[in-house]
């Protein structure tokens, strides 16, 4: 008899410390984020303190629903495959509530189609091509920043008045260079009908050839340039242009140059003059932005790059999403997402109900090379809800949804 108590008592106390455990567990939102650290150190670095900091005001406000954010991160290897199969990992093994994050667009577009197959919500913080929320887009999945087509739409008003004929195109040969590229030659078309895009250099992703990517673009002598080159890339691509003189007296319209992560490497290599989306945070003045900024500043004591605002954003409108869901269900944060609005240190932000895209916009500006520094200048906030296709377009686009 004795025994028979002792069993249980042992069978009653782990009945107690597993009902414990379930309790602790239910309050806490897992947030599980999926990105490309360790190849993309420049953008999510920064994206990963803005996380950081969103949790720690969420948390420290009392949580969401009366419970606290806990966020938990994989590396993908910027490799599709494995995007996949550390986010299955999260959502069978770590039972996160909420699925986030992706920076290269193929990998991105390798979760969103995971998101669709088991159901299961995915707010996509960074990847740019048209795919994610348009042509492709799926219920599940939606979208921060704004896309390709996004971008190109508030550049290509700027390269029109340029009145420039003979365009050459250089960019990252995979999802989000090709669909940059598309939009841009789409819209510049539409706006000036005689254009001519007379060379166009598609280079694998990190492993420019920048010498003969440059001879060849010079080659074609054309009147401007469009550029989708970032990172390391866009670095060898500026050196070389330089050194044989790509740039002189030749008009460049690039994507994403303006933003820190791109143009402060530059450093004294920073061309003057080319119009590029970006950050430009030293000189942003908003209310919403100066409070961001001191607080990201005081935890840091280093200034915010976009991927801290991506990052920031991303984790406060899941917080937001499931507020006002009362829930993290995926099935209810779809639904709470459709329309949802959300403050971020560019303002506020409405996630579109017909493609699941955020008017999140840019800035718009130039470059320019102060005393060996790169900055960003005469830029403009251009809001994102105002370049976007229109809705019977996206209904078109999504009819597989």
């Amino acid at each position: 008899m004795k025994m028979q108590y002792r069993v249980l008592g042992t069978m009653t106390y782990l009945g107690l410390l597993a009902s414990l455990v379930t309790a602790q567990a239910q309050g806490v939102i897992k947030i599980g984020e999926v990105n490309s650290y360790k190849a993309q150190p420049a953008f999510l670095e920064p994206y990963k303190k803005g996380m950081e900091l969103a949790v720690e005001e969420i948390n420290a406000a009392g949580g969401v629903n009366g419970k606290k954010i806990e966020l938990i991160t994989r590396d993908d290897n910027a490799n599709p495959g494995d995007a996949v199969r550390v986010a299955e990992e999260l959502i069978s093994r770590e039972k996160i509530d909420v699925l986030t994050g992706t920076f290269l667009s193929n990998t991105g577009l390798a979760v969103a189609d995971l998101a669709k197959q088991k159901k299961f919500f995915f707010l996509a913080g960074e990847p740019l091509t048209d795919k994610m929320t348009w042509q492709g887009g799926n219920q599940y999945t939606f979208r921060l920043r704004p896309g390709t087509y996004m971008q190109a739409a508030m550049l290509v008003p700027e390269a029109a008045k340029l009145k420039k004929k003979r365009w050459a195109i250089v960019y990252p040969n995979y999802e989000y260079g090709q669909s940059a590229v598309a939009a841009f030659k789409q819209l510049l078309k539409a706006a000036q009908p005689d254009v001519e895009f007379v060379a166009e250099q598609a280079t694998p992703l990190g492993r420019v050839d920048a010498g003969s990517v440059v001879q060849a673009l010079a080659d074609a002598k054309p009147d401007a340039i469009f550029n989708v080159l970032f990172g390391a890339d866009l670095s060898r691509f500026v050196r070389e242009g330089n050194t044989r003189g790509l740039f002189k007296d030749r008009t460049v319209v690039s994507v994403l140059t303006g933003e820190p992560e791109y143009l402060d490497p530059l450093k004294e290599e920073t061309p003057n003059g080319w119009i590029v989306t970006g950050y430009p945070w030293h000189g942003i003045q908003t209310p919403e932005h100066k409070a961001f900024f001191l607080a990201y500043h005081a935890k840091y004591k280093d200034y915010p790059r976009l991927g801290s605002v991506v990052g920031y954003a991303m984790i406060h409108s899941v917080a937001a999403g499931a507020a006002k869901a009362k829930s993290t269900e995926s099935a209810k944060m779809v639904a709470a997402f459709k329309g949802l609005q959300v403050s971020t240190p560019f303002g506020k932000i409405t996630y579109r109900p017909e493609d699941h895209q955020s008017t999140m916009g840019a800035f718009v500006g130039k470059t320019k090379n102060e005393n060996g520094k790169g900055v960003m200048v005469d830029y403009t906030y251009f809001d994102g809800a105002k370049f976007q296709p229109p809705a019977a377009d996206v209904k078109k686009s999504r009819a597989t949804d």
